[in-house]
């Protein structure tokens, strides 16, 4: 059983523990917050006994192997750096960090702390049906791709508060903790164009900005060779539309790009075909036994080669995200910082 701790007290934290249960790979045992009384209300139900308010003390004190860090994206680097340095299995919320710079400072303390593990939270690369999907394009290659439209967009309830000029702003609509609808919601439009095409030529990013500077929605463009992909995402506004990889005369269909529970591929007979595949209740599970898979074989030959694919993958989202904010002239403070 894996020891877990966590950073961040929100839903996704709930979801993600609903799912580590779903396992039966995980126990949670430490909670930071920040406050002590926070962590206790959040951590106890779940059967957690350590609890801190200083991160220091978290780290080099909790009883864990595994930290969950789901803090705003901007403190994602430091605290990703001191669990490192103590030696923890990671799990990341996406997207892990903010910009290229701080991807090649974290690869530099894994290489040099080789006992530890890091991965991102892309939840929807995990599940057995986005997996098979993958598959099903793989054989429309062989005759002709010719690119993709991919929607995700979903109203936040957060947004209200900025529609109301209710200071301070949630951190995801502020350029402070490096938030906006492609760091929260197109991250995974872009984790999609990539696991299906691999990293594109060039790319523009069309951002619709709220009153407090970041992007509210927006519409991306990722040139390819022979092809384009156009990404449409966004938190104050609802969609209803697929995600469609277009072939010649055939075309694959997501109901959800992150959150899949349903696939058609429609043949040049116009012809619908399901994809046939499992789908777990809760979308984190797949990706928690995954995880788990590598935290308890973290040597296996297997798992290893895992491991690799999945850095690989992150750091090329962590590129393109970085290039769609750079051609918008979207600028977070850790941009500026320098180490």
């Amino acid at each position: 059983m894996l020891k877990l701790g966590i950073i961040g007290t929100h839903i996704i934290t709930d979801q993600m523990l609903d799912a580590a249960k779903t396992t039966g790979k995980y126990q949670l045992t430490t909670v930071y917050s920040r406050t002590i009384d926070r962590a206790k209300e959040f951590g106890e139900p779940y059967g957690a006994t350590e609890f801190y308010d200083d991160i220091d003390r978290f780290f080099e004190d909790g009883d864990f192997d595994v930290v969950y860090v789901a803090s705003p994206n901007s403190l994602h680097y430091q605290q990703v750096r001191k669990a490192i340095e103590n030696d923890k299995f990671i799990i990341v919320e996406k997207p892990a960090f903010v910009n290229p710079r701080e991807y090649s400072a974290i690869e530099s303390l894994l290489a040099a702390h080789p006992k530890a593990r890091l991965v991102e939270a892309a939840r929807h690369i995990h599940t057995k049906i986005y997996n098979e999907a993958l598959k099903k394009i793989h054989e429309m290659k062989a005759d002709h791709v010719q690119g993709a439209t991919i929607n995700v967009m979903k109203y936040s309830s957060r947004y209200d508060k900025v529609l109301d000029g209710a200071e301070p702003y949630p951190n995801i609509f502020t350029l402070k903790f490096a938030g906006g609808a492609l760091m929260d919601l197109g991250v995974y439009a872009v984790y999609g164009a990539i696991t299906i095409f691999g990293e594109p030529d060039s790319v523009v990013y069309f951002p619709t900005l709220a009153k407090t500077g970041v992007d509210a929605k927006g519409v991306a463009i990722l040139n390819y060779d022979q092809f384009t992909v156009t990404l449409n995402f966004g938190k104050t506004a609802n969609s209803y539309l697929d995600s469609e990889i277009y072939g010649l005369k055939d075309t694959l269909v997501f109901d959800s790009i992150f959150d899949t529970t349903k696939v058609t591929y429609y043949d040049a007979d116009k012809q619908a075909h399901p994809i046939e595949a499992p789908v777990e209740e809760n979308s984190m599970t797949d990706e928690m036994n995954d995880f788990a898979d590598l935290f308890n074989n973290p040597d296996d030959e297997e798992q290893v080669k895992k491991y690799k694919h999945w850095l690989a993958l992150s750091k090329t989202v962590n590129s393109v995200m970085y290039s769609l904010r750079q051609s918008a002239q979207l600028t977070f403070p850790a941009d500026n910082d320098q180490e």
